[in-house]
């Protein structure tokens, strides 16, 4: 046996699992938080309360009696408390879609935070760190299917800083279990991101930016959610670097249709070309960024309709027996209801449910 295997077997333990999940008022932390508790394991949420969707997941973690802590990651004192009496820290907090903040924040976020928590984990002896990374550090990825040793090309801030920290996540997998999960296009109940996406197919507002032929393989979130709990639990997780993406690949279009499909709704037939709104967005970038100043309109978001992420989940599947269960027209209902369930699309009227049933 090996000084390393020595080490990691040393670490197993039957000592029930304290999880703490930071960025827990984001869409992944909440349904993961929400999930651990309903499995009875004893959770910690720590977040930000600054916008709407913030707050109302806080309200709904603590419905759920899950204690949630509010504060920042870059106090000392703050992050020393969450860690204090925890087992397991599941890392999800980032900066991600601050378009308008300079590199500094990211930095400062996605880089700074992680070295002083990975070392306040130390301190508390924490028995595993889970680091949620992102498929994004493979960059403007291509039509080649991507794993886990594919050459990594970040070309943002966001994606650069979140590739600095998987390195130093690596670099402590001699003081405690690491693992790093690089996380797909995650979309589900709870997701305001793709919202938009669902009220424009349903108001018959959405056009297709380009031809609508880019891939995708979107996972949907009670499927990562149990890879990230694998992650947190299973022997073989510790020192690895996983992807965790959806079942099945599909093209824009496709993934449209089945959106479509699951509001009742025709599909879309609009398409505008690519290149006007890719001008209009560089010229708004450069503009409006330097006097930090949200731009309307930027590149990243028409990454949507022109990058292909293709991946390849046989290493999960491999180690953990990781395999996503739901397929992406099951997953959109699933969406739909959750988003007519708040009032967030409208109601089916009463004539148009009784057209589908007598149709039925």
């Amino acid at each position: 046996m090996s000084d390393t295997q020595g080490t990691m077997n040393n670490r197993q333990t039957s000592t029930p699992m304290r999880l703490l999940v930071t960025g827990a008022t984001g869409f992944i932390g909440s349904r993961l938080a929400l999930h651990a508790r309903r499995n009875g394991i004893d959770v910690l949420a720590t977040g930000r309360a600054e916008i709407d969707v913030e707050r109302e997941r806080l309200a709904e973690l603590r419905a759920a009696e899950i204690p949630v802590e509010v504060g920042t990651l870059h106090d000392v004192g703050f992050v020393r408390r969450l860690v204090r009496d925890r087992t397991v820290v599941i890392h999800l907090a980032a900066a991600q879609h601050e378009s308008h903040m300079p590199a500094a924040y990211f930095r400062s976020v996605n880089v700074d935070v992680v070295r002083q928590l990975l070392q306040e984990c130390r301190a508390a002896a924490i028995r595993r760190f889970v680091y949620g990374s992102t498929m994004g550090v493979y960059g403007d990825a291509s039509e080649q299917q991507l794993d886990e040793q594919s050459e990594v090309r970040p070309e943002n801030p966001y994606q650069e800083t979140k590739l600095e920290a998987e390195a130093l996540v690596r670099a402590r997998e001699y003081d405690f279990d690491t693992s790093i999960v690089r996380i797909a296009e995650t979309y589900g109940p709870g997701d305001w991101r793709l919202l938009k996406l669902f009220r424009a197919i349903e108001r018959g507002h959405f056009f297709m930016i380009g031809r609508g032929s880019n891939r995708r393989q979107c996972i949907h979130v009670n499927d990562l959610v149990r890879g990230l709990m694998l992650a947190a639990e299973h022997p073989a997780a510790v020192s690895e670097t996983m992807i965790m993406a959806g079942r099945e690949v599909m093209t824009t279009n496709e993934m449209v249709e089945r959106i479509a499909t699951a509001l009742d709704r025709k599909p879309p037939r609009t398409q505008l070309p690519m290149w006007p709104f890719l001008a209009a967005a560089t010229v708004l970038e450069t503009t409006l960024q330097p006097l930090r100043i949200h731009p309307p309109l930027h590149r990243r978001r028409l990454d949507f309709f022109r990058r292909s992420f293709v991946f390849s989940t046989v290493k999960a599947q491999r180690l953990l027996g990781f395999t996503p269960e739901i397929d992406f027209q099951s997953g959109a209902a699933d969406t739909a209801r959750w988003y007519r369930s708040r009032g967030l699309l409208a109601p089916r009227a009463a004539d148009e449910v009784a057209g589908r049933v007598e149709s039925a």
